[in-house]
Order: structure tokens, then sequence, then C-alpha cells
């Protein structure tokens, strides 16, 4: 049996396993890194440590530790009270807010993950404060990045950009920004149509107050909740302003706010998302050692050469979409670009559709937990029941990849075909 199919059969045994069984998927996943790696794949052990995500790790914990320490001393409760004044007391509006929150942030700049890291741990507190369906709120937050990743002002929108002009293809800035916020706008739409109404999986030890903050929450912050609103306030202009690593500037902040408050803040470690953390960094591991071993960049090549083109400009969509709710968006990207530009090249295939259709189905699945934002909404629902609230996701995300790819195709490729 040849590498690649021991890879993907392994990747596929893992699921199965991971969805029937009581047993961590990462766990696995290690496992099978390292016995298809070294077995099959002729990689070293520092080959394969090479890909374990330790700026995602940095991240999730940075991120889910500070604002365990904020929730503890109720400044997150104090957040969330001011977003409900803003929506003048309409929760169910909160998800559109946290939309169009993300959108501007990706739109004028702001690497996706970051505007995510920012936004997701305080929608996820309206959604356990109010009840809110968590999965919607999250799926919203980080559609929300997606319509905005695209403009000319955006990481990913400049990246395909600069690709594209390498070659003598041209695609419009205008018409990729938009096919990738209509689309994202229409999957939030069809998301809260659909779930909003939908039962939250609760854990059975939920109760309305969350879990145990010992501090109430009056009319004015007291000293330790303006320094926290800083802390965050800073955390905010370091990200988005100085493109600081978001982790490591979540974890200071943790740390300073721990120390000035060391009695409440004991226990505020508890807060950070560990299975989570087991999870994607044991998922991501493994798909970086296939990485590694050229078995993505042979899985593109093999759907690049079938068929007639329109086929095959479905095919890659549905490759990227696949490969890239595992892992980094960023550099699916950047490797399908240069792979569609011979095709476009020699067929008839409008460059525009096909290069946002790419764009759009590369990171439109990015709500998987095996992705940054996805763990980041694992890593940061409130009350809910774990193990169901991530089959939810991972079935979100399934139909995603199914649908998705599709949709973009159809909308961005066939009709100029």
């Amino acid at each position: 049996m040849s590498p690649e199919a021991i890879s993907i059969g392994a990747l596929l045994v893992m699921f199965v396993i991971g969805t029937v069984l009581p047993i961590n998927l990462g766990i696995l996943a290690f496992v099978a890194t390292f016995a298809v790696g070294t077995a099959s794949l002729g990689l070293t052990e520092d080959e394969i440590f090479e890909g374990f995500p330790v700026k995602l790790f940095v991240t999730i914990v940075g991120v889910t530790y500070l604002f365990s320490v904020a929730r503890r001393n109720g400044t997150i409760d104090l957040l969330v009270a001011a977003g409900v004044r803003l929506v003048c007391g309409k929760v169910a509006l909160i998800p559109w807010v946290l939309f169009l929150v993300a959108a501007l942030l990706t739109a004028f700049g702001t690497f996706t993950p970051a505007a995510v890291a920012i936004l997701v741990p305080i929608g996820m507190n309206f959604a356990h404060r109010y009840k809110l369906n968590p999965l919607v709120v999250g799926m919203m937050v980080i559609s929300g990045g997606h319509a905005g990743a695209f403009s000319p002002l955006a990481v990913s929108g400049a990246l395909v950009l600069g690709l594209v002009d390498k070659t003598e293809l041209h695609v419009s800035p205008v018409a990729l920004f938009t096919a990738s916020f209509v689309i994202n706008l229409v999957l939030s739409l069809l998301t809260y149509a659909l779930l909003a109404k939908r039962p939250v999986p609760l854990a059975e030890t939920d109760d309305a107050t969350g879990d145990g903050e010992d501090l109430a929450v009056s009319g004015r912050p007291d000293w330790r909740q303006w320094l926290t609103l800083g802390c965050l306030l800073a955390l905010v202009v370091g990200a988005l302003g100085f493109q600081l690593e978001i982790g490591f500037l979540a974890l200071v902040a943790g740390a300073l706010l721990a120390l000035v408050d060391m009695k409440r803040q004991e226990k505020a470690v508890d807060g950070i998302s560990w299975s989570t953390l087991l999870l994607v960094a044991g998922m991501m591991t493994y798909i970086a050692m296939l990485e590694k071993a050229g078995i993505i960049e042979e899985i593109s090549e093999h759907a690049a050469g079938l068929g007639a083109p329109i086929v095959v400009a479905l095919l890659l969509c549905f490759t990227v979409a696949i490969t890239s709710a595992f892992a980094s968006s960023t550099a699916i990207l950047t490797a399908i670009i240069p792979i569609a530009v011979p095709l476009l090249l020699s067929s008839h295939l409008n460059a525009a559709g096909l290069i946002a259709a790419l764009a759009v189905s590369t990171t439109i699945v990015d709500t998987s937990p095996f992705s940054t934002n996805g763990a980041l909404v694992l890593a940061n629902a409130r009350g809910v029941d774990a193990r169901r609230f991530y089959r939810q996701v991972i079935s979100y995300t399934g139909g995603i990849v199914a649908l998705g790819p599709v949709v973009a195709w159809g909308a961005l490729v066939l009709p100029w075909s």
C-alpha cells in the first residue's frame, strides 16, 4: 500500500475511533503521527516535532487564560452588560453585531485569527449568559472575520492579489472582496435562520451564573476591573496596531492581573481548555507531517490533472476545502494558486471567478475545530457538554466542506465558464 493511502487511511480510522469512543482524538493523532511518520514516510522524530503548532498552542493558552482571569474578577460580566445596552436589550442581535465587528477588523488589516481570538471569548460569554446558541455565535464571528478577510487591506486579500500579480492573470480586488463578503454573509444568514432556535447542548452542572465567579457585578467597575479593561485594550492595540503575537500578550496580561489578585485568581489556570489543546495540537501535527512528506501536494496535483477544466476547478475547490479544514488556510492559498494558474492560462475559465472560489473554499471551512478559529470557539464555549458541542462543530464543518465548494464553484466559476 502506498504511503499516501496509508496516511489518509490512518486519518479516517482516527476519526471513526475518536467519534465513537470516549478518547481524545488528539491522543490518537499523536500516536498515528509517530507510527505513520517513521514507519511509512521515513521521517525522523525531529522532522515530526517541527509540525507541532507552537504558535496556536500559545495563542489558545494565552487567550483562554486571560479571559478566565477576566471572568473571575467580573470584567466579562461588565462587558456583556455593556453589549446588551448597546443593542437596546435585543440580545438576538448580538451575533450580528459580532459579525460586523469581525468583518470591519479584518477588512482593515487584522489577521483573521487575531480578530476571532479577541471576539470569540466575549461572544461565548454572551451566549452563556443569555442562552444564545454558542454554535451560532462562534460560527458567525468566524464568518464575519472571513467576510472582510479579502479586502485589499487585509492580510489574506493582499496575499492572494500579490500571488496573482506575479502571473499573467488579473483579478479585481473589488470582485475578490465582494465574493468573500457575500458568501460569508449568506452563510451567516442561513446559520442564524436554521440554528439560532436549536437547543444548546448544556453541561449537566451548568447554571445561570456560569463557573462560580465570586465577584458580584456592580454598576461601576472596581480597580481590578479597570485594570483588566486596560489590559484588554492593550491586547487589542498590541495585536492589531503593532502586529505583536496575541498569545504572548494575553499571557503577560493574565499574569499581571493574577499577581495583583492572587487569592481570587488561584484557579484561573483551570479555565485553559486543555482537552481542546490536545485535540488540535495532535491533529495539526499529523497534517503538518503529511504536508512535509508531500502528501497534500500530491493530492492537489492529482486533482488538477483530472477531466475538463470546469470539473478540475470543482475538484480543486473540494481539495482546498478538505485540506484547509485541518491545515493553515494561508499555506493552502499559497500552494493552490500557483497550481491553478496553468489551468486558467490554458482554458476559458474566468480568472477572478476561480481565484475567488478557491479563496472562499479555503477559508470558509475554518470553522473546523482543527483550525485556529474553530479551536478558539471550542476552547471558549461555556456551560456546554464539551463532547456534544464538539460533535456539533464537526457536523457544521462537515456540511460546509460538502456544500461550500459547490456553492463557491456554482456562483463564481460556472456562470463564466
